[in-house]
């Protein structure tokens, strides 16, 4: 029940979903204590943004983290990794604005994560427990946490578009090895006449079958077609997770959601943090209770987006 960081440093490259320019992601092994940061080496002076909800600065399209004027964006894929394999400390540099597409998955990245390797560190790792449930609704969209022993997720997606209609994933338990085989493959998607439409406002221009999944009237247009049957829900539990990677240590929480997105998944960091009685924050072999206000401290409350 350490805390971890990666064994060494590893970089990769790729192409960013909206500026289709090419980018390059550095991972790098962080002390214990120091959480998730990602830095802005690109600028003539580095920016460090931490991967906390404060820092979150635009939830349209992606999960975008900044502070001051430098952005990273689409941070979500490689966060869900991150936190899936169980990784609390790590110091994350991209020389551009967005984290590279890949594939549009977080496959690419847990292999870089376990390529790196996983180092232990001689500090114990804390974790926020959900004592009693909380809930947001949003007229047919809904989000609720409840307590548990560990995350798990429910969720549910429902679109008129028949190439997906209604899917359901229903209590499945996050841990390294479910992350890896049964979500981490699941990739972004769209729609052609959104895709289009972002293409004219100069969005998405590394967007393409490679990295997203683009359904049309019924149909999937990837000529490889669906890597799950249900790989859209599957990608979203993806994007939830990442999300719930901001606050800051793995969650023990039954999380359930109807019709999501980023800006749902943020309304449930905002109310968990809004309300303090409902967690507290364990650590330890024993799972001793750590004061509420850790050594770390936890997050402001974020904006509702």
């Amino acid at each position: 029940m350490n805390q971890r960081t990666i064994a060494e440093k590893i970089s990769c490259t790729g192409i960013g979903l909206h500026t289709g320019e090419p980018v390059q992601l550095t991972l790098e092994p962080a002390r214990a204590g120091s959480g998730v940061v990602f830095v802005r080496g690109d600028l003539a002076h580095p920016v460090e943004i931490p991967a906390r909800p404060e820092s979150v600065t635009s939830t349209r399209l992606a999960t975008t983290l900044g502070r001051g004027d430098a952005t990273v964006s689409t941070v979500e894929h490689l966060l869900a990794a991150i936190y899936s394999l169980g990784i609390d400390n790590i110091r994350i540099e991209v020389d551009g604005p967005e984290i590279p597409v890949m594939d549009g998955s977080s496959a690419s990245f847990v292999f870089l994560l376990r390529a790196a390797g996983i180092f232990e560190q001689p500090a114990p790792r804390r974790r926020l427990r959900i004592r009693r449930p909380l809930e947001f609704r949003d007229g047919d969209r809904s989000i609720r946490v409840e307590p548990a022993r560990s995350l798990q997720v429910t969720y549910s997606v429902d679109y008129a578009d028949p190439a997906i209609g209604r899917q359901r994933l229903a209590g499945l338990r996050i841990d390294g090895e479910t992350f890896e085989r049964d979500i981490s493959r699941a990739r972004t998607f769209g729609f052609l006449h959104e895709v289009e439409s972002l293409w004219r406002s100069g969005l998405a221009r590394g967007g393409n079958l490679d990295n997203t999944v683009v359904v049309d009237n019924g149909r999937v247009l990837n000529a490889d077609g669906l890597r799950f049957p249900d790989e859209f829900v599957r990608h979203k539990v993806l994007d939830l997770i990442g999300d719930l990677a901001l606050i800051g240590m793995p969650l023990e929480a039954h999380v359930r959601v109807e019709k999501g997105g980023h800006a749902l998944h943020q309304r449930l960091l905002a109310e968990i943090l809004a309300n303090p009685t409902a967690w507290k924050v364990v650590g330890g072999a024993t799972d001793p209770v750590v004061d509420d206000a850790p050594a770390v401290p936890l997050p402001s409350p974020v904006r509702a987006f």
